[in-house]
């Protein structure tokens, strides 16, 4: 029976990115499975279902996905992560499910960052 969900970023910047996510965003969780290649372990995860939009006004076209991050207290793990020297793009603005803000990881990996309005489980 299915375990969990493994996600996957592609980078052109592989190394940058495994080391941004283990050395600013505080991944130090993980199997080095050899040659460089590190499977982070997630503290925690969910996954949803979003309805496509193929003018890409309200949403994505069929057939994306999106990996995003989320977090208690937005303001606090923005302000801690700027700290770590994690740029990100624009401000925290209500997204209507939750309050969000974006960064770009290295390699141009573009990643959401949330503190969700609704109760997670």
């Amino acid at each position: 029976m299915i375990k969990g969900v493994h996600a996957m970023f592609y980078s052109s910047e592989p190394e940058a990115l495994r080391a941004f996510l283990r050395d600013k965003l505080g991944f130090t969780s993980f199997t080095d499975v050899g040659g460089g290649w590190l499977i982070f372990d997630m503290p925690e995860a969910d996954m949803g279902v979003h309805p496509a939009d193929p003018t890409r006004a309200a949403g994505e076209p069929a057939g994306t996905h999106d990996i995003s991050f989320y977090c208690d207290d937005i303001h606090a793990t923005v302000a801690e992560l700027k700290g770590r020297g994690v740029a990100f793009d624009g401000e925290v603005t209500d997204a209507g499910f939750g309050l969000a803000i974006h960064l770009t990881m290295p390699g141009g990996v573009r990643v959401q960052l949330y503190q969700p309005h609704y109760e997670k489980n």
